[in-house]
């Protein structure tokens, strides 16, 4: 008889305390009102309320402050929060007075800095979680973490005789060698340089993809958490103002700081008329699909740098050049209005405009996102 286990058996063997390993359609994490405060009157997180649901990726996206690191560490179970319920699977694992520890909750985690053992050689840090297994089992689980991650040959080395990309991929097979049900990963890539770190970002989405684990990412690069993410949580000042697909967040965002805060954003002022918005970019048409309120109410239109294009015609509005950014295959560049209102455009990286240079533009916006002068909520179509 082979002592090769199979994954079903290994998981088993995980979860021998018979805790339910979800069916697809229970959420795996659920948040329910969760607040946090380390100081007195100075809350942290407020009033957090989601849900994910299995096999998700979901990325917690906000500056850096904002709270994103604090709420994964309650949901590892490192903090305590003072209001609110965590559960896992249906299972209640948080709560004021009630916590549950990090090692009963079947979840893995990936720190920035890897927190891998030094003293420890590679197989023994992948299987420092699976000291319940028996020694088989451990075995088999340790070669097939080994492929995973791509580190075969490598079992029997140090942490300090290995790259930054080697180390990330080791801290990534001990934290799913136990089959958790959840996988945590606080800001996994920030400690890498830019090329490596989009390569080491593709690989792991491979390999979260071959896992099928449900996965929470921290981090404050909207380009990773827009490539990474099945949802986006957005989180402002503790709380999470909207939670949705990356592509409804950018085309849709729910408030001023959601929509400046994605896509470098900015916002210029416009005036409602029967069909049209007046702005000093021109007249923008509008449907009765976006409800907007009276005639000669003030509004303000956000304005994505993708969507402002050169014009060589006397229909365009004439801008300043202000500063100029090279973007790869593009190039930023700081727009200034007659007004004094600032706001960027990306241009194909052939065109080269010079600081203080006037030039014509037309804008096109391919979503219409209107906020109310005053107000926060967006105006969203119907």
């Amino acid at each position: 008889m082979s002592l090769a286990p199979s994954l079903a058996l290994l998981r088993w063997f995980c979860y021998a305390d018979h805790i339910s390993l979800g069916d697809g359609v229970n959420p795996v994490l659920s948040l329910h009102q969760i607040s946090k405060s380390f100081q007195p009157g100075v809350p942290v997180l407020r009033d957090i309320s989601l849900q994910v649901e299995t096999g998700t990726v979901v990325c917690l996206l906000g500056p850096s402050g904002c709270g994103k690191t604090t709420l994964l560490r309650l949901v590892a179970g490192f903090e305590e929060p003072d209001a609110g319920e965590i559960y896992l699977i249906k299972r209640l694992v948080s709560r004021p007075g009630l916590v549950v520890p990090p090692e009963q909750r079947h979840v893995g985690m990936v720190f920035q800095d890897y927190a891998l053992f030094p003293h420890m050689t590679v197989s023994q840090n992948i299987q420092f979680g699976l000291f319940r297994w028996p020694t088989a089992w451990r075995r088999a689980r340790l070669a097939e973490m080994l492929r995973l991650v791509g580190l075969e040959g490598m079992a029997e080395r140090y942490p300090h005789e290995l790259s930054g990309g080697q180390q990330q991929r080791v801290a990534l097979a001990r934290a799913l060698a136990p089959a958790p049900q959840l996988l945590l990963l606080d800001e996994p890539f920030s400690n890498l340089d830019v090329h490596l770190r989009q390569q080491l970002r593709e690989e792991v989405q491979a390999i979260l993809v071959q896992a099928g684990i449900t996965t929470i990412l921290v981090t404050h690069d909207q380009e990773e958490a827009l490539s990474f993410a099945d949802t986006l949580a957005v989180i402002d000042q503790g709380q999470v103002v909207q939670y949705a697909p990356p592509d409804e967040v950018v085309r849709r965002p729910r408030t001023r700081f959601v929509a400046q805060f994605i896509g470098l954003g900015h916002f210029l002022r416009g005036e409602i008329h029967d069909a049209c918005i007046t702005t000093e970019l021109g007249e923008v048409p509008y449907t009765s699909a976006l409800s907007l309120p009276g005639n000669g109410r003030q509004v303000d239109l956000l304005v994505r740098p993708e969507h402002v294009h050169l014009c060589n015609t006397p229909h365009g509005t004439p801008v300043q050049v202000v500063h100029a950014s090279f973007r790869g295959t593009r190039q930023l560049y700081t727009l200034r209005l007659p007004s004094g209102s600032t706001f960027c455009a990306l241009f194909p990286s052939e065109v080269t405009l010079r600081s203080g240079e006037v030039v014509r533009v037309t804008w096109q916006p391919a979503n219409l996102v209107v906020f109310p002068r005053q107000d926060t909520p967006a105006i969203q179509a119907d």
